[in-house]
């Protein structure tokens, strides 16, 4: 039979060790995504275009890295310099983690975003960021594969017009899988936690 010190101390210990393990189990409670989760993951469709050098460019040369993805374009007065400045604030405030995500831009508007348009373009928010274009054909396939809508909107002439076009912005993690997709006015905070989440999971 245990002695009462012993068992004191017995009943001391066990309670300690149930408070470590409901601790434990607090503490690893999963993460829950805010953006819009595709679940279970998809792989990425892989693309091939060419960046603000003219040089082609496969999305798979960004494997491992966690990829922030939006479809655009450079004459666009609204949607696309608002993305592209919040992109801007999103890689800020990732700090050291920035060096694990990528930044992407691909155009709905081939006919006027040339490589060194779109690199002009770019500079002005952040040169971090990818740019990709290439010929409509291409960029067409790219569009469906992603759920992707453009179409252009007369302006009165071949040179001037704006081009409706979705808004989401979509994220790939770094096994190339796509993950989260986010609506258009998205608070940057909330990205920037979902972002964290998955780099830290690399």
């Amino acid at each position: 039979m245990m002695k009462p010190r012993n068992l004191l101390i017995f009943g001391i210990a066990l309670l300690f060790g149930l408070v470590a393990v409901f601790t434990l189990m607090g503490t690893t409670k999963p993460y829950t995504f805010q953006g819009s989760l595709i679940d279970p993951p998809v792989e990425a469709p892989k693309f091939e275009l060419s960046d603000v050098n003219g040089q082609r460019f496969q999305l798979s040369e960004l494997d491992g890295q966690v990829v922030i993805m939006f479809f655009g374009y450079t004459s666009c007065p609204d949607v696309c310099p608002v993305t592209l400045t919040d992109f801007l604030r999103i890689r800020s405030k990732l700090g050291y983690q920035a060096e694990k995500v990528s930044f992407v831009f691909v155009t709905v508007d081939p006919e006027r975003d040339t490589p060194e348009r779109m690199n002009k373009y770019l500079t002005n928010f952040d040169p971090a960021i990818i740019g990709l274009t290439g010929e409509r054909a291409e960029l067409e396939s790219v569009w469906s594969s992603y759920g992707v809508y453009e179409a252009k909107v007369d302006g009165g002439s071949d040179d001037y017009y704006l081009v409706d076009h979705s808004s989401r912005i979509y994220v790939i993690d770094a096994d190339g899988n796509l993950r989260l997709t986010y609506l258009f006015g998205t608070e940057n905070q909330v990205i920037i936690e979902d972002v964290r989440h998955l780099v830290s999971r690399q």
